[in-house]
C-alpha cells in the first residue's frame, strides 16, 4: 500500500479540503467554498484527475448530522441541516460512483480524533476524545484505531448542562433551552459579550468555563477517554481552557474515573493544524481494508 495515493477530504460550512498524499508524501492540495454538493462533486473529481498516480480509496471528514453507518441503505446521506441544498446530499455516494474507488465517510470531529490519537497531541492513548468549540460545538472519540458510531454519531454539544444561577443569558440553540452549545457556543458567548472580549467581562468568563467544564465532565463519565483534546475558537480565549479543566473536575466531584482526569496532560490542546483531513486520509486507507 505504500505507493498508492489516497485522497482526503474535509468538508466544512464555509469551506472543503483536499489532500492526496503517497505515503508520506503531499502530492497535492487544494481547497475551495462550501457551495452545492454537486460543485463540491465536480471540482472534487478533477482535483482526483490531478493525481500523477490513481487514486486507490477515499475518506471524507464531513459536517453533520451525517449518516456513518456503513451498513445504511443511504450511507453518507447528510441529514436536515441549515446548509443550503445539502439536506439529502449523498457525497460519498457522488465520489464513489464517479472515481470508481471505495469512499469512507465519518464526521469531521471523528476523523479529528482518529488523527490526533494516532499522530497528535493522543499519540501513545488508546483512546482519545476530540471536541472542538467554535460555531458549534462536537465531539468525537477514536479508540485503538477506530471511531464511536451508532445508529447516527455522537452529538455531545447538545447534552444538558445546568444553567448557571446568575446566568440570564438565554441559550442560542433552537432545539434546547440549556445544552453545551445553546450556553457555551461561538454565538452563544458573542450574544453575552456587547462587542467586548470575553476574558474582560468575568461573570461571562465564568459561565462559560462552567458550561465547557460540565460538558468534559460528561464527555469523562460516559466515555472515560484516556485523554481530550479540545480545540475550536472559543478556546481560544486566554485562560479559558484551564478555567474549564477546573469545572471539569468539580462536576466530577472526584468520582471514580474523575481521578484520572486530573493529570495535567488530560485535557490539551491539539497538535495537527488540520486534524479532519489527516483523519480523512486515515479513513481512505480504512475504506479499502474494508472492501478487502
Amino acid at each position: 500500500m505504500q505507493g498508492q495515493c489516497w485522497l482526503g477530504i474535509e468538508t466544512g460550512g464555509t469551506k472543503i479540503l483536499a489532500r492526496i498524499v503517497q505515503g508520506d508524501k503531499v502530492l497535492l492540495e487544494d481547497r475551495w467554498p462550501t457551495t452545492s454538493p454537486q460543485e463540491a462533486a465536480d471540482v472534487l473529481c478533477d482535483f482526483a484527475a490531478r493525481s500523477p498516480a490513481p487514486v486507490a480509496g477515499a475518506g471524507i471528514a464531513a459536517f453533520g448530522p451525517i449518516v456513518v453507518n456503513p451498513a445504511a441503505i443511504n450511507y453518507g446521506e447528510v441529514l436536515a441541516t441549515p446548509k443550503p441544498g445539502w439536506t439529502g446530499a449523498n457525497l460519498r455516494l457522488a465520489l464513489s460512483s464517479r472515481l470508481g474507488v471505495a469512499v469512507e465517510v465519518d464526521t469531521d470531529v471523528n476523523a479529528a480524533a482518529l488523527a490526533e490519537q494516532q499522530t497528535g497531541a493522543g499519540k501513545g492513548c488508546p483512546s482519545l476524545a476530540y471536541v472542538t468549540i467554535g460555531t458549534g460545538i462536537g465531539a468525537g472519540l477514536a479508540r485503538t484505531g477506530r471511531t464511536l458510531t451508532g445508529a447516527l454519531h455522537p452529538e455531545m454539544g447538545h447534552v444538558p448542562v445546568l444553567k448557571v444561577s446568575s446566568d440570564a443569558a438565554p441559550s442560542t440553540c433552537p432545539f434546547h433551552a440549556s445544552c453545551a452549545e445553546g450556553m457555551a457556543a461561538g454565538p452563544a458567548v458573542q450574544a453575552r459579550l456587547a462587542g467586548r472580549d470575553l476574558e474582560d467581562v468575568p461573570e461571562a468568563f465564568a459561565a462559560v468555563a462552567d458550561y465547557l467544564g460540565q460538558l468534559f465532565a460528561t464527555i469523562v463519565l460516559a466515555w472515560s477517554p484516556h485523554r481530550i483534546v479540545a480545540g475550536g475558537g472559543v478556546l481560544g480565549v486566554p485562560g479559558l481552557r484551564d478555567a474549564a479543566k477546573e469545572k471539569m473536575a468539580r462536576a466530577l466531584g472526584g468520582y471514580g474515573v474523575g481521578a484520572a482526569a486530573q493529570g495535567a496532560d488530560f485535557l490539551v490542546a491539539p497538535q495537527l493544524a488540520h486534524a479532519g483531513l489527516e483523519g480523512a486520509l486515515i479513513i481512505a486507507r480504512q475504506a479499502v481494508d474494508r472492501v478487502d
